[in-house]
């Protein structure tokens, strides 16, 4: 089976994913063309979702928008999962926002 690379943290392609990759080979070589910081945000966000109708559009809007010569997820704060470097003050408040009170 062919495999392809993936991104510095997330280093598994989600299989929904990876089967348009082995279908589609010029969507394959736009993905490959990536950078591993590219790659990893969009590895990111497609793993993100929990529910399965978000993750198929996902993977319908990642399709559509590498073909339209985007590098990166569109509207994404970024991979909180890199230990390379700080979460940035904004992505901080993001977070916060999105933590469920301590009340």
């Amino acid at each position: 089976m062919k495999t392809f690379a993936a991104g510095t943290i997330h280093d598994t392609i989600p299989a929904d994913f990876t089967k348009l990759l082995l279908t589609n080979d010029d969507l394959a070589k736009i993905w490959e063309s990536l950078t591993p910081l590219m790659r990893n945000e969009w590895i990111c966000w497609l793993s993100a979702p929990k529910k399965q109708s978000t993750r198929d559009e996902h993977v319908r809007r990642a399709e559509e928008e590498l073909r339209e010569g985007k590098r990166r997820p569109c509207c994404w704060i970024g991979c909180i999962h890199r230990t390379d470097k700080a979460v940035s003050l904004s992505v901080q408040g993001i977070l916060r926002k999105r933590a469920p009170s301590q009340k």
